[in-house]
């Protein structure tokens, strides 16, 4: 920790980031955390920006700022970094639903899963996109392989309704069931209602 204290004063930006990391996550003063994020934020450490703009858009360390947060998130979002660019798309949701479909996207090309479900759900209900089942089906697959649970009920529903794919009622199953053993309770309660049937 001395060493990595050292190399953070110095100005080592990876090291700014991994003493963040020691206080987000070991010891919880976010203060501190804040405080070395925004060190090797200020230098251009993408992962940094991400977490301070986390930081400030909970309101962890800092007071809570959403125009900052953004201001964070999109610094890094330019820079590449997959959860910046899903976490940005979130912040535009509710009021910029080009700029969230936009974020989502790069997100999603780089395999972010969450960002994948998200612009699946888009597709699959026509929001700030004409509706695409087949495209809500495509990215829910990729982020059901991933073991996102929303994605994998999603894909369940469609393969049991027959949406944007033909009607598999194991494929379903398959699918709920693997979000169901995630917890999630539609799935929990699709597989019981099917059991039932």
């Amino acid at each position: 920790m001395e060493n990595l204290l050292l190399k953070a004063k110095q100005g080592d930006p990876d090291a700014q980031f991994a003493l963040g990391e020691c206080y987000y996550q070991g010891d919880q003063d976010y203060e501190e955390a804040v405080y070395w994020y925004r060190k090797a934020a200020e230098q251009g450490h993408a992962s940094a920006q991400t977490n301070l703009g986390f930081c400030y858009y909970w309101g962890y360390g800092v007071s809570q700022d959403y125009k900052q947060a953004i201001y964070w998130y999109r610094r890094a979002a330019e820079q590449g970094h997959a959860s910046a660019q899903y976490n940005l798309g979130c912040c535009y949701l509710s009021q910029d639903y080009e700029q969230a479909v936009y974020w989502y996207r790069k997100a999603a090309e780089q395999g972010h899963a969450e960002a994948q479900y998200e612009l699946g759900y888009c597709y699959y209900e026509g929001d700030a996109l004409p509706e695409d089942k087949e495209q809500a089906v495509y990215w829910f697959r990729k982020a059901a392989e991933q073991g996102d649970t929303y994605a994998q009920f999603y894909l369940g529903s469609c393969y049991y309704n027959g949406i944007g794919v033909p009607k598999d009622k194991q494929e379903a199953i398959y699918w709920y069931s693997k979000s169901a053993e995630q917890g999630n309770i539609y799935s929990q309660a699709t597989l019981d209602w099917l059991k039932g049937k």
